[in-house]
């Protein structure tokens, strides 16, 4: 089931939402039912309370998921959290929480599923004999290092599974977390095992905070990208995602700031709205920017063949159209005045094997 923003529910007025990119829970497209709030007159008051983060474990048969894509450059990844309290109102991943049974509106950000069995799994699949080792991409669906991983600490004992056995990993964040590991990341790096990218959507902080409330400022991205890169760290800034109206008129800006802090590669893709993000982001315009909501929708549509979201393989991160182009012409045109690289050295994947075990006899050369 879809709904656009008039279905949406309304917000509980039971609970103080702080710093959160939804407002509210819509059904998920697979639930045959929706439940509205209705007052008969009999409900008995309730004091108000404040909606909090809740993280619960889950126990998976693997770690690593494999995908086919056309147009996505790798064919392993892992994820060791379901949902993501970073909040960005516009995430593509928050479909995701509707196969759980969830709400990809509040719930996608309030209601997060940690994998903390993580490290030992990866080992387990990479000493499979019929394992064949290519990158393994970290963060394609929801923050590796959002807050909740300052806590938990699973992304370590991943990493470090990764540096045993000289396997080459590949990351995309906004979270500031990744510092706290930037050791492991620099010792994967000095073995061209690893590369990483960060998110910048925008570089004003008030925007940003509305955006992706509880997601680092972008001097804080911007800081990432220079401690990254001084540690010999590979750092791919992404613009990403490109809203017109919003975020667009920042793509040189963008580059810039992220060139003159380490960033030697870039890459570019504009809004997506998948299933249920495009009615939550519709409704997140007439909240913030309820006088751009229409320009932007104009704009978005123009680049998705007049829809809100255009899910064809090989145009899903381009669009199309003159907005599209326009976009893109300008992105490449800023990323080589500024020196960036085409495109990164491939990782090294000739080393991968299993690490030295206690007893194990040592090779002469």
């Amino acid at each position: 089931m879809f709904y656009d923003r008039r279905m949406l529910p309304p917000r509980n007025p039971d609970q103080i939402l702080k710093a959160r990119g939804a407002d509210t829970r819509p059904e998920g497209r697979f639930e045959m039912h929706r439940r509205e709030r209705e007052s008969d007159g009999w409900d008995i008051p309730e004091e108000a309370h404040l909606l909090r983060t809740e993280v619960v474990t889950e126990q998976p048969r693997s770690i690593i998921t494999r995908n086919s894509s056309p147009d996505i450059a790798f064919d392993r990844s892992i994820n060791p959290y379901r949902g993501c309290e970073h909040g960005c109102v516009y995430c593509y991943a928050r479909p995701s929480h509707a196969y759980l049974g969830l709400s990809p509106g509040l719930d996608f950000e309030t209601r997060i599923t940690a994998k903390p069995d993580a490290a030992r799994l990866l080992e387990r699949e990479l000493a499979r004999p019929s394992y064949r080792p290519a990158p393994i991409a970290l963060g394609t669906n929801t923050d590796p290092y959002q807050p909740v991983e300052s806590r938990l600490a699973i992304m370590p004992g991943i990493l470090r599974v990764l540096r045993d056995w000289n396997h080459p990993a590949t990351l995309v964040t906004r979270g500031q977390t990744v510092l706290r590991d930037l050791d492991l990341w620099a010792e994967m790096a000095a073995k061209d095992q690893a590369a990483v990218g960060v998110s910048v959507t925008t570089l004003d902080a008030g925007l940003a905070r509305a955006l992706e409330p509880r997601a680092p400022a972008p001097a804080t991205r911007l800081r990432m990208i220079r401690d990254l890169s001084r540690a010999g760290v590979l750092v791919r800034v992404m613009v990403a995602p490109v809203i017109p109206v919003l975020t667009e008129p920042e793509i040189e800006a963008i580059l810039a700031a992220a060139r003159e802090a380490g960033a030697t590669t870039a890459s570019m893709i504009p809004l997506r709205l998948p299933h249920e993000v495009a009615p939550l982001f519709r409704d997140w315009l007439d909240r913030h920017r309820p006088g751009m909501a229409a320009h932007v929708m104009n704009r978005v549509q123009a680049m998705r063949g007049g829809r809100d979201n255009d899910p064809r393989f090989g145009h899903r991160f381009r669009g199309e159209g003159v907005e599209a182009q326009l976009a893109l012409q300008r992105f490449r045109l800023a990323r080589r005045r500024l020196g960036y690289r085409e495109g990164g050295p491939p990782l090294d994947c000739s080393r991968f094997g299993p690490p030295p075990r206690a007893g194990d006899q040592l090779s002469l050369f």
